[in-house]
């Protein structure tokens, strides 16, 4: 089982930028994928962005590619979100996610974050 923890949401205007980050610990952090997808208020979970095991593939919802960037740190066992040009949006819940199957157009992971509130004020 891996535990995933998010942090670095948080309050920010329209145009800005945040970081998350979500550490992983438990089952060997380099041999799966992790991700991320997010929840808006009265909306269903979606997809936002998936790294492979390797860090050499991922893939991001239209929504939101030119402007976030995944990556994973192994020395730190880290996942990061950088996002740019923030929306009102991209307002939601962003949960961290690791394990599990994906493509180009979906990921379905086994475990999952608590979450992270993120909120962009136009």
């Amino acid at each position: 089982q891996v535990q995933l923890v998010e942090s670095g949401g948080g309050l920010v205007q329209a145009g800005g930028s945040l970081r998350l980050s979500c550490a992983a610990s438990g089952r060997t952090y380099s041999s799966y994928a992790m991700g991320w997808f997010r929840q808006a208020p009265g909306k269903e979970r979606e997809f936002v962005a998936v790294i492979s095991w390797s860090g050499g593939v991922t893939y991001y919802a239209d929504s939101v590619k030119g402007r976030f960037t995944i990556s994973r740190d192994y020395g730190k066992n880290t996942v990061y979100l950088q996002m740019n040009s923030l929306k009102p949006e991209d307002t939601a819940v962003y949960y961290c996610a690791a394990g599990g199957p994906y493509n180009s157009e979906s990921y379905r992971p086994r475990s999952w974050g608590q979450g992270t509130q993120v909120t962009v004020s136009s």
